[in-house]
């Protein structure tokens, strides 16, 4: 399967944000912690070059927490300022203030030596779709700010956010990339949910995710669906898992599509477990 998805308004979307870079101080940038390199835009780092950076390893009570700290390194290796959050739950959210202050100390401390205060740092928050930007934003402000959802594409505009004296943040929609040079890339961003679900050959999908998660969490895999033992390949997991799970059509056919959307669900809900399909020695 070639996986590739990008709609017109993220043509706009990357352009508006072009346009309104020079008025910032700071790129938040969110990564889904379970794919924290596929799920960074690489255009990212262009558009914040010579500006503060953080990035917020979001969804990390669905990643796993070993990796969690290992991504944690790799990044501040590189010069970011780094936090794990889960902004649906709101954890990890009281700390952003503080890594806000510390990433952007050159510029507060200079607009102290010239005499300005309470001026606002001013962040623009990016990221992937469905990394959970707008969810965020609500968390950290307390309040329902900007439109959520369980789907990508659901923030079509810019809007400014006034948090408090100390910080406003810039909302956008979530932008992939034109094209995949690595079609791992789209394939995890496809397993996440970050891709529109009705473009996908799910069936499909979902023994690449197996085979996946066969590698470094049969275990789990296991723990969740019982499966036997001589049940080796992806495709006899996933006929296994469908059979258990009653996914059938009239006449006994086993349902593939109706097992690969129990499936996907699961594992993009951490029922599965907590799993990380991305580790940093694979990515140095």
């Amino acid at each position: 399967m070639n996986y590739q998805w990008y709609p017109g308004h993220m043509t706009k979307a990357k352009r508006m944000m072009q346009e309104n870079i020079k008025l910032i101080d700071l790129v938040i940038e969110l990564v889904d912690a379970r794919i924290p390199l596929s799920s960074r835009n690489p255009d990212i780092d262009e558009l914040g070059k010579n500006k503060a950076r953080l990035i917020l390893l979001n969804k990390a009570d669905l990643a796993d927490d070993v990796c969690n700290k290992e991504w944690i390194a790799y990044f501040k290796k590189r010069g970011f300022h780094v936090l794990e959050i889960n902004a649906k739950a709101g954890s990890g959210i009281k700390g952003v203030q503080g890594a806000v202050r510390e990433a952007c100390r050159e510029k507060i401390e200079r607009d102290r030596r010239k005499g300005i205060v309470n001026r606002p740092v001013r962040a623009i928050v990016v990221g992937i779709p469905n990394v959970g930007k707008s969810t965020f934003i609500n968390s950290i402000a307390g309040k329902a700010c900007t439109k959520t959802g369980n789907k990508p594409g659901v923030t079509k505009g810019k809007q400014w956010i006034r948090l408090n004296r100390e910080l406003e943040l810039l909302d956008t929609p979530g932008i992939l990339w034109p094209r995949f040079d690595n079609q791992e890339v789209g394939r995890n961003l496809a397993f996440i949910g970050s891709m529109n679900d009705e473009i996908l050959q799910k069936t499909e999908l979902t023994i690449d995710l197996i085979g996946c998660l066969m590698i470094n969490y049969k275990k789990e895999l296991a723990a969740r669906y019982q499966f036997p033992e001589e049940a080796e390949t992806p495709l006899q997991v996933y006929e296994h898992i469908c059979e258990s799970r009653k996914c059938y059509k009239k006449g006994g056919e086993i349902d593939y599509e109706k097992g690969a959307l129990l499936l996907l669900d699961d594992f993009r809900s951490g029922r599965i477990g907590r799993i990380t399909l991305e580790r940093p020695e694979e990515s140095a």
